[in-house]
């Protein structure tokens, strides 16, 4: 096991894998912009290490910066948790030069996986279903023929992309050309890379995703599914597990198909793979396989009882998995809401300010994992999520109750958050019917009050 691993990352994940380095006795390094050199991972880590101002491409994203505290501080390990430098094959390579095990999938599964068209084209050959798709796609008239071929609507994706940035969906010929150049232009500026891709949209799909896990022994598992079909322009809001759409036999069938994905990907540690339902026919495609953790892992770690987190430490040091596919077991069921620092009423425009008064939910079956505390100061610099609330119960019903409990507790002053919008999406009744899809917010906003 390491003795010491820098963890470079601010927020709620950086107190997450704080908190499971502990746990494993392994001292931790934290790294920081100046503006948060107050931050509550700063003040609990060991040693701690100011790596440039605010702006994450000065601090956060800074590569050079990142390996030289970790060199200093003798530490053996570096851990991306989600966003930043997570996916980032360069910062793989630089840490393997300079002699640091990076936390995360291996440089060629990483590049496999981040090259979602090329990841296509692996699982494919592994007997995986996928949507009606392209390879990478040069110019509109290769665009127009896939079109004319697979009908709209379609949607148009960056090829490297990945959170939900680079996609737009075209539902006409005005709309495909309109978006082509937007959608290579968003890819080059997130992601360092114009290549789009082009797959078939399913307009009223479920979002489910498996996690698994594998380690250099050759054992790959899988933890079950998340259903994260509830989503505002890509970006996910709540997720449950399990989903309410998945019978045992196609929890097992789908499962499967999600090992023989990662074994193919090379991937080690934790990933995600990513799938699409058609409720209406049945059928299930890959849509992608997130080489990371993820910000809605809690989910799958209330229903399983295993740390997702230590588990990838513990993979990273070379150790096997602590268990089989047979000790997995789904107990319960869990929801999780993204309490972001948005203004709902206002377009979800994003609301900066300072934490005036907070008072965090609590009792059976309740989960708060967040780095806020009273006078955190809510900055410009980075992702507006707050705070995760998670709840489990027995069953659904139960879980939903406990849900509804958390967001009635939770009280935030001084930035507007998504708490009262949680509230109310939850108490949809197609939300509790379980009759939900990837498109069903933005029809809910867009449209008149829906019945709870």
């Amino acid at each position: 096991m390491f003795k010491k691993i820098l963890i470079a990352n601010r927020g709620e994940i950086a107190l997450r894998i704080l908190r499971a380095c502990r746990e494993l006795g392994v001292r931790t390094v934290a790294v920081h912009s100046e503006e948060d050199r107050e931050s509550l991972h700063v003040r609990l880590a060991d040693e701690t290490f100011c790596i440039g101002p605010g702006p994450a491409a000065q601090s956060y994203l800074n590569i050079p910066h990142l390996v030289a505290a970790a060199t200093i501080a003798g530490a053996e390990a570096i851990h991306p948790g989600y966003g930043f430098l997570a996916e980032s094959p360069r910062l793989v390579e630089v840490c393997e030069k300079h002699g640091l095990v990076f936390i995360g999938p291996g440089l060629a599964a990483m590049r496999l996986m981040g090259d979602k068209a090329r990841a296509r084209q692996t699982v494919i050959q592994e007997g995986v279903p996928v949507l009606p798709g392209t390879d990478e796609v040069n110019d509109r008239e290769d665009a127009r023929e896939f079109a004319r071929r697979h009908g709209y609507p379609i949607m148009l994706k960056a090829a490297a992309g990945g959170g939900g940035k680079g996609m737009r969906v075209a539902h006409g010929p005005e709309d495909l050309e309109r978006h082509f150049l937007t959608v290579q232009g968003e890819a080059q500026n997130a992601f360092g890379d114009g290549r789009i891709y082009l797959e078939k949209f399913l307009p009223r799909a479920r979002h489910i995703e498996f996690q698994v896990l594998a380690d250099s022994h050759g054992n790959v598992v899988h933890l079950g599914e998340r259903d994260c079909s509830l989503q505002r322009r890509h970006q996910k809001l709540v997720e449950e597990s399990p989903s309410t759409l998945l019978t045992p036999e196609l929890r097992r069938e789908i499962g499967e198909v999600a090992v023989r994905a990662t074994r193919a990907s090379g991937c080690l540690g934790a990933g995600t793979v990513e799938f699409l339902f058609d409720p209406q026919s049945g059928a299930y495609y890959f849509l992608e396989m997130n080489t990371r953790i993820q910000v809605e892992h809690p989910v799958s770690e209330m229903v399983t009882g295993i740390d997702l987190v230590k588990e990838q430490i513990r993979v990273a040091a070379g150790l096997p998995l602590g268990f089989s596919q047979q000790d997995v077991q789904l107990r319960g069921h869990a929801l999780e809401c993204r309490i972001n620092a948005e203004d709902s009423e206002n377009g979800f425009a994003a609301s900066l300010g300072t934490i005036e008064e907070l008072h965090l939910p609590g009792g059976p079956g309740i989960r708060v994992d967040t780095h806020l505390e009273r006078g955190y100061v809510v900055q410009p610099f980075y992702d507006s999520l707050l705070a995760k609330v998670i709840a489990h119960g027995s069953d659904r019903d139960e879980a939903l109750a406990r849900m509804d409990r958390a967001l009635h507790e939770m009280q935030v002053r001084g930035v507007h958050t998504t708490v009262d919008f949680h509230r109310r999406l939850l108490q949809t009744g197609e939300f509790r019917r379980g009759e939900i899809h990837t498109t069903f917010v933005e029809a809910w906003m867009s449209g008149p009050a829906l019945e709870a």
